[in-house]
């Protein structure tokens, strides 16, 4: 899709910088390590994970949005054997991808080896708009194969795919963001998205509480599928977040990067 890079990355930077600079007006919670110790690994995850896209790329020249373009042309997929409205199509399609990823979500909780790469997401001690793209490459690898099977099998237009990229990295940056909501515009926002309060609940170091609300987009999947927790139970002021790993291991590149490969 022409100009796909540009959409998407203007849209990211612009988002990135609203949401970082709105946390750092109205913080929600003190930081455990200081933003240069953290980001300068986070953003270097980010930086290996678009190379790492980018070598995929070679490999599978079809990625998202590609898929998308040569299954309208194959005919391949669901959607691409209908003929409603176009408007139609897409909000089905963003509403089964969405779906599709909270899925993908609860079963890098309970699988124990996607579970090893899922961690490196978790151990940040800190949750704030660079934790929304720390993800291990492995993971995003799998994540992108598993994403194009389905769109090949589910036949979205490529505008469609684009709109759930462009809301899913967005409302990934929004609901990490250590941004203090007042509670009203909170409790309304979370009955369609999930807010930075609800996500920050996924965060928390008790397997009890980082085992529910797994919705990236959209919070109406928890509440389908009961793994919505409202709030953690030591509230949001005296929650701990992170894993097991509560010093400054977690914001070391090299010490990420080999998590998945460690007891």
């Amino acid at each position: 899709m022409e100009h796909e890079l540009l959409w998407r990355g203007g849209v990211f930077l612009a988002l990135f910088a609203l949401f970082a600079g709105l946390e750092a007006l109205v913080p929600r919670r003190p930081r455990a390590l200081t933003r240069t110790r953290r980001w300068s690994t986070n953003l270097a995850i980010t930086v290996l994970n678009t190379l790492a896209l980018r070598g995929l790329a070679f490999l599978l020249p079809l990625l998202a949005i590609g898929a998308a373009v040569d299954a309208q042309a194959q005919g391949w997929g669901l959607l691409n054997g209908l003929d409603w409205p176009w408007w139609v199509e897409l909000v089905i399609a963003v509403l089964i991808l969405d779906l599709a990823i909270w899925a993908q979500h609860l079963v890098t909780h309970k699988v124990p080896l996607l579970w090893r790469f899922h961690r490196v997401h978790h151990a940040d001690r800190d949750m704030d708009v660079t934790t929304g793209f720390r993800f291990h490459p492995v993971e995003i690898l799998a994540s992108m194969g598993l994403k194009i099977g389905l769109v090949y099998a589910l036949g979205p237009s490529a505008l469609a795919v684009l709109v759930f990229e462009i809301l899913l990295n967005g409302t990934a940056l929004f609901n990490h963001s250590n941004l203090a909501l007042p509670g009203p515009l909170d409790r309304v926002l979370r009955m369609v998205l999930v807010t930075p309060d609800m996500h920050r609940v996924h965060h928390s170091v008790h397997r009890v509480e980082h085992d529910s609300n797994y919705g990236f987009c959209l919070s109406v999947w928890d509440r389908i599928f009961r793994t919505y927790v409202p709030e953690p139970k030591a509230g949001h002021d005296g929650m701990t977040v992170g894993l097991e790993w509560q010093d400054e291991k977690p914001a070391r590149l090299g010490w990420v990067l080999g998590l998945p490969f460690r007891r």
